[in-house]
């Protein structure tokens, strides 16, 4: 067997490698294997690929690669250990905009290096010059997009820009129009490839990523982040066929066609329309202005908040990024099995994008060891609710928002919620009244039957937890005036 035939066998190896990995990522029972998979499975490639290369290149060639993955290896690990759970939506698009990166400079180097010096690649027969053209002009495009979307993604979540969507002039018409314009491009490039073709389809794919994505409010920033996956694996692919490389090439389309399945999916779950959200927002205007509302909320204390658990028959707790922020998934765990053990019946109700990535709180309520038979999704916690004694609204916002049902002029008009607002008594784990990430304000906050438990949500149950050891008074203390609020205030 020659090396080059090894190779390919490991690629083949690499990628059934790189399937097992997706399909064990699928259930948290099967995660720590698939994880196993992904690695051992790039591991693989990258050996394949350094004894390809090392038979064409010299070998101060093949100990640079081998130094430049040594020092990406070590930048990953040092940023896996130092990471937190809240980051992990933000890192997720930095990665992906590496990915882009990479392939607008892939792009770039296949034409300097093969159709700038030369009438063609001597390589590639005279019949498939033009779709090699193609090839490096759809690749640039590709990466260029995700490139900057994936900024944008990673600026938007990380809180450094206001997560509200950007509504340009005529933002429709620019979209449509840059496409046109990329279509317009590809035909006179593949007729005739020049430098100037290649500068002008980088700038136009960089500002389209940027305004693709700005376009997106923050309601929708999960769908965007899961699609940008997406993108990164179909510039992988592309970069694939210009290295002639079939790993990448299988590689990338398991990662594009697996993510923008899974964008499809969170698009059904939230009411989306999948091709208005991958469009930019299309066909989403700008919102009417209507004012802010205005009301009066009920604040709580913890022993308050104590005593009504106690006499609760059940408790459903909806997590949310607060709760992830202030790491509180351990005393909630703790609360959960002190409420048990007193014979109150408590389930979790997790919303399909709680924490603005797919699972988030599902693995967050696993590392604090809460059975899995009591954590629920939406739709199998919604119609039990309304049953429901107390629920406590831990660090969530815009995924228990009623105006999401209520309000056909909301931005998130229509995007399914967990019913809280049904149950006997809400409690509500905030900072402060301000809105959430998608900027749009909260009226559960004002309802009759909510309650506001102001603070760091670790801290406000550690003291319920406090309360519930030191046998509170079955009598509840006089509750706090109800204090007049405005939005953001």
């Amino acid at each position: 067997m020659t090396s080059t035939t090894a190779a390919h066998a490991a690629d083949l190896v690499a990628a059934l490698l790189f399937i097992l990995s997706l399909a064990g990522l699928s259930q948290h029972r099967t995660s720590r294997a698939g994880v196993v998979y992904g690695i051992a499975g790039m591991a693989l490639a990258l050996v394949a690929t350094i004894v390809v290369a090392s038979r064409s290149i010299s070998a101060g060639a093949v100990a640079l690669i081998v130094l430049a993955m040594a020092g990406g290896g070590a930048i990953g690990l040092w940023r896996a250990r130092r990471v937190e759970m809240t980051q992990m939506p933000e890192l997720i698009a930095v990665l992906h905009s590496f990915v882009g990166l990479a392939a607008v400079l892939i792009g770039w180097n296949s034409y300097l290096e093969v159709e700038a010096h030369g009438s063609g690649p001597a390589h590639i027969a005279a019949e498939l010059v033009r779709i090699h053209h193609a090839e490096v002009f759809i690749g640039i495009f590709i990466g260029a997009v995700t490139f900057t979307g994936s900024i944008v993604a990673f600026l938007k979540l990380s809180a450094r820009i206001a997560s509200r969507p950007l509504v340009l002039p005529g933002k429709n018409a620019l979209n449509v129009g840059a496409l046109l314009a990329f279509a317009a491009l590809t035909v006179w490039f593949t007729v005739s490839p020049n430098l100037g073709l290649m500068i002008a389809v980088t700038v136009l794919a960089l500002a389209l990523g940027w305004h693709l994505v700005a376009s997106i409010g923050g309601g929708d920033m999960p769908v965007v982040v899961s699609m940008l996956n997406s993108y990164s694996g179909w510039a992988a692919a592309a970069a694939g066929f210009l290295l002639n490389n079939n790993l990448l090439i299988v590689t990338g389309a398991l990662v594009g066609s697996s993510g923008a399945y899974l964008s499809y999916i969170m698009c059904k779950a939230m009411n989306r329309s999948f091709l208005s959200v991958i469009a930019g927002g299309f066909g989403i205007e700008a919102p009417s202005g209507a004012s802010e509302e205005e009301g009066e909320h009920r604040e709580i204390r913890a022993q308050e908040a104590a005593q009504l658990l106690t006499e609760a028959r059940s408790v459903v707790i909806t997590p949310g990024y607060g709760m992830a922020v202030a790491q509180a998934q351990h005393p909630v765990a703790e609360l959960t099995r002190r409420l048990r053990e007193r014979g109150v019946e408590v389930r979790f109700g997790v919303h399909p994008v709680a924490g603005r990535l797919p699972g988030h709180m599902n693995v967050l309520l696993a590392e604090a060891k809460v059975p899995y038979d009591i954590v629920l999704e939406m739709d199998e916690i919604n119609d039990d609710l309304a049953g429901t004694s107390v629920v406590l609204v831990i660090g969530a916002n815009d995924t228990v928002n009623p105006a999401a049902a209520e309000d056909p002029a909301s931005p998130i008009a229509g995007m399914p919620v967990l019913r809280v607002w049904e149950a006997e008594q809400v409690i509500v784990f905030k900072r402060s009244m301000a809105s959430g990430y998608a900027g749009v304000q909260n009226p559960l906050f004002f309802r009759e039957n909510s309650s506001m438990l102001f603070g760091d949500a670790k801290e406000s149950v550690e003291g319920i937890l406090r309360a519930l050891d030191a046998d509170s008074p079955r009598t509840p203390p006089a509750p706090a005036a109800r204090q007049a609020t405005t939005a953001g205030r």
